[in-house]
């Protein structure tokens, strides 16, 4: 019997944590039997990538469009030639690989099987500018001593501080159920949120807020929900911890390279530089996919797009959808813009540097990097040179910022944090500016669209989705994929990806009980 590399065993434990989520799909033959149809995958960023996925391995023909030059989405690279006549693959950079991240991982893992081309840092180090520091290297894992391990070992927490704090506001945090949390929280601010709590004000910045700002928005504009199912995500749900990998090489070379040839292996078409005009249903049945070489019939569609990709779509397809859903995606937001700027520098940062370093109180700057810690090609342009490779990311910037003024004030916050770097001669630099991260606003969630459409054979997948699962950021554009594949091949009688989440619910009976008690009074 077929099954897929990441299917067997499927009894196989994703991670260290014994309540994780099991969701089995549908069930179904292994895969397809007769003319396999053909299904059409809009994007080719990790949504994509796993809807293209789980549907190819299942004997289904898959065309896959990205728009772009090469796969990976908001992860995918670029070349670029420097200064000194070296090349050097230019990305949005950083991204953490989290412990949880089960369906994105077992995405990988295809091409994969031992995640070789991922690597541990040891600590996820945080920095304030008033010189308080915080990490997760020495936290237990598992909750609830994770929680009571991190009040007890950080500086932000101080007695006086715990006794001022509001724990029954903090109760929520506890019990974490989804889409309940969202039902009663999703109508107040992040920061309304940490505010009713009166977390002490240093770990408001240092902690929470650059937990919030990793959804590219300001804590007065985020969900409190979304925060929540965060915290409970990797830290008070899930028992994997708060430490993470990184890719060992840049995107293309060590994920996006192998999973495309793991694809082509299984007979999926993949058309890069390939922009698609328009879906619109075909009076046949299924739909009509116009790309660059001309309208294609399908029998299904994936639509695994940015905001504004999915958005412009729709808008030039009128005849998808109904007037609700169309509804739907014309209100979906985009978070403020963010800078990435990777400097090349002519001399090495100092030798304690963590690899990765998240940052409050440095004006715009969120973190910084410093890249041949941990990636190949920046540590041979390094040892080549006797420099450094630093990456410093800035999210939630203003609307029409000026770029070169915020170029700047990001590498002055550079040499606040690290000192040395104010003598080092810039090699070379690249800035990029994106704003193509969806927002999750107050009140946002139930006007969200969902994996299903009114189109039976249509589907979303991405980040942006409604999933009604504990999942967030790159998990949840994997997870949406494998969502979105599994409800087409439910329609052809085909089992699907079997899939993985933290646990559900919070991590103690009592303190769960105790929470809705008190929700209840």
């Amino acid at each position: 019997m077929f099954l897929p590399r990441d299917e067997a065993p499927v009894a196989a434990r994703r991670g260290r944590d014994r309540r994780a989520r099991v969701l089995q799909p549908s069930p179904g033959r292994p895969r397809i039997e007769g003319e396999p149809p053909s299904t059409a995958v809009v994007g080719g960023g990790i949504a994509g990538l796993a809807a293209a996925t789980a549907l190819a391995e299942r004997g289904v023909r898959v065309t896959l469009h990205e728009r772009e030059p090469a796969l990976g989405g908001r992860l995918a690279g670029r070349p670029t030639e420097l200064a000194d006549g070296s090349g050097a693959t230019m990305s949005r950079g950083f991204h953490a690989f989290f412990r949880q991240y089960y369906n994105l991982r077992g995405l990988l893992r295809r091409a994969d099987p031992g995640l070789s081309a991922l690597t541990a840092l040891p600590d996820y180090p945080l920095r304030h500018s008033s010189g308080l520091r915080d990490g997760f290297r020495r936290v237990p894992r598992t909750p609830p001593w994770s929680a009571l391990g991190f009040v007890a070992l950080s500086p932000t927490f101080r007695a006086r501080d715990l006794l001022r704090m509001n724990p029954v506001a903090a109760l929520p945090l506890l019990d974490v159920r989804v889409p309940d949390i969202y039902e009663r929280l999703d109508g107040t601010s992040a920061r309304d949120f940490l505010d009713a709590i009166r977390f002490p004000e240093a770990a408001h910045h240092l902690a929470f807020e650059v937990f919030s700002r990793s959804f590219f928005a300001d804590p007065r504009e985020l969900s409190a929900a979304e925060m929540v199912l965060m915290f409970h995500i990797y830290f008070l749900g899930s028992s994997e911890g708060l430490l993470f990998d990184v890719p060992g090489e840049p995107f293309p070379a060590a994920l996006w390279e192998p999973l495309a040839r793991y694809l082509r292996g299984h007979g999926a078409k993949l058309l890069t530089g390939s922009a698609v005009g328009s879906v619109e249903p075909a009076p046949e049945g299924g739909f009509t996919v116009t790309g660059p070489a001309g309208a294609r019939h399908h029998d299904a569609v994936v639509l695994a797009l940015d905001t504004g990709g999915l958005r412009s779509l729709v808008h030039r397809s009128p005849g998808l959808g109904d007037a609700g859903w169309r509804g739907q995606v014309s209100r979906l937001r985009t978070a403020p813009p963010f800078l990435v700027s990777r400097l090349w520098l002519d001399r090495p940062v100092a030798a304690g540097r963590p690899g990765f370093l998240g940052t409050s109180g440095y004006g715009s700057l969120d973190n910084v990097s410093v890249l041949e810690r941990w990636e190949g090609e920046a540590a041979r342009w390094a040892a080549r040179t006797g420099g450094s490779v630093v990456e410093l990311h800035a999210y939630a910037l203003p609307e029409g910022a000026d770029h070169e003024r915020e170029q700047e004030r990001l590498i002055a916050q550079l040499h606040a944090v690290y000192p040395e770097t104010r003598a080092a001669r810039v090699v070379d630099a690249r800035h990029e500016w994106h704003a193509d991260c969806p927002l999750f606003p107050v009140g946002g969630y139930a006007d969200r669209p969902a994996v299903r459409t009114p189109h039976p054979a249509l589907m979303v997948a991405g980040d942006l989705v409604r999933t009604d699962l504990p999942v967030a950021l790159m998990e949840r554009a994997a997870t949406s994929g494998f969502l979105a594949a599994n409800a087409l091949l439910e329609r052809w009688g085909v089992r699907g990806q079997t899939l993985w989440t933290v646990p559900d619910q919070g991590r103690s009976a009592p303190l769960r009980t105790l929470a809705r008690w008190q929700r209840g009074k």
